[in-house]
């Protein structure tokens, strides 16, 4: 993993913690989460198939990857609000960092911010499932590049 790619990731996972930790509440949290679902550019209903769904999630999640070894880009779109923040929040961990950043970087994030303990077991295994599948990808491109 690229010590810049790594840290980089590191960067925006602290920033995340910061920016929960200047919330009040998790009432305001789970608006912050809403807020930041909305501004997830939203995916086109051909990219709404079968084979970008998500399996393990209650909600329905959408999940396109593109890019390669060295930089992965994905795109994810969600019919619930509260999970399109986090899709958003792991995206910006995620996007645009090297197949081995994704597959090596843990989203440490999740529990520094208390985001374990607030979701729902579904809900958390869902992003498990979100961080699973971006691994799969990072994991395919990096078979692919040899």
């Amino acid at each position: 993993m690229s010590g810049s790619d790594r840290a980089a990731a590191e960067t925006v996972q602290q920033q995340i913690i910061e920016d929960f930790a200047l919330l009040q509440d998790w009432s305001e949290r789970y608006q912050y989460l809403i807020d930041l679902g909305r501004q997830l550019p939203p995916l086109d209903d051909s990219e709404k198939t079968e084979a970008n769904l998500l399996h393990g999630c209650q909600s329905q999640v959408w999940v396109v990857a593109s890019g390669d070894a060295d930089c992965l880009h994905f795109r994810a779109a969600s019919d619930a609000a509260i999970v399109s923040g986090l899709i958003a929040l792991m995206l910006k961990v995620y996007d645009g960092r090297s197949a081995e950043t994704v597959l090596e970087m843990k989203p440490d994030f999740i529990s520094s911010i208390g985001l374990d303990r607030h979701l729902s077991s579904t809900r958390n295994n869902g992003l498990a499932a979100l961080h699973k599948r971006l691994q799969a990808e990072a994991a395919r491109r990096l078979a692919a590049a040899g």
